[in-house]
C-alpha cells in the first residue's frame, strides 16, 4: 500500500520577479536621487555668536561634593557637608525664599549618580524644576 504523495512540490523560486523587483528600487532610487535638492539653506549660527545667559538665574542651589555630601545654597558652608535627610527643609526654605520653583543642582564630577538621583528624586516629589549645572 503506497501512502506517498504523488504530487512533488517544486521549492524553486523564479529568479525573474527578483530582478524586476531590483530593477525597480534602482530606478526609483535614481530618481529620486536626481530630484533631490543639494541645495536647502541652513541657518547655522556663526563662531563669533555670544550666547546670552539667563536673565533669571537660580539661586537655590544644592552641591554636591566628591565624598556624596550636601551643601545647600545660598545659607550653607562648604566647610560643613551633609547627609540627604539633613538637606531636605534647606532647600525647601532655599527655594521658597528664591521666588522661583527651580533648584539648581551641581556636583563634583566624582560624586555619584545616586546622590544625584537623590537631589532630582526631591525635586519632582516637590514639583520644583531642576536644573543640572555643568562646568565646561
Amino acid at each position: 500500500m503506497d501512502l506517498g504523495s504523488r504530487n512533488k512540490i517544486k521549492v524553486e523560486g523564479g529568479m525573474a520577479s527578483m530582478t524586476d523587483l531590483v530593477f525597480l528600487l534602482l530606478i526609483f532610487f535614481i530618481i529620486m536621487s536626481l530630484m533631490s535638492n543639494n541645495q536647502t539653506p541652513l541657518d547655522l549660527p556663526k563662531s563669533d555668536d555670544v550666547l546670552q545667559p539667563d536673565q533669571n538665574p537660580v539661586t537655590a542651589t544644592v552641591m554636591i561634593t566628591k565624598d556624596n555630601k550636601y551643601v545647600v545654597l545660598p545659607g550653607g558652608s562648604l566647610d560643613k557637608p551633609m547627609e540627604f535627610d539633613e538637606i531636605k527643609d534647606l532647600a525647601g526654605e532655599a527655594v521658597m525664599n528664591s521666588g522661583q520653583l527651580k533648584l539648581k543642582v551641581a556636583g563634583h564630577r566624582e560624586a555619584s549618580y545616586e546622590a544625584v538621583f537623590k537631589v532630582l528624586a526631591l525635586a519632582q516629589a516637590n514639583e520644583w524644576d531642576p536644573v543640572i549645572a555643568y562646568n565646561k
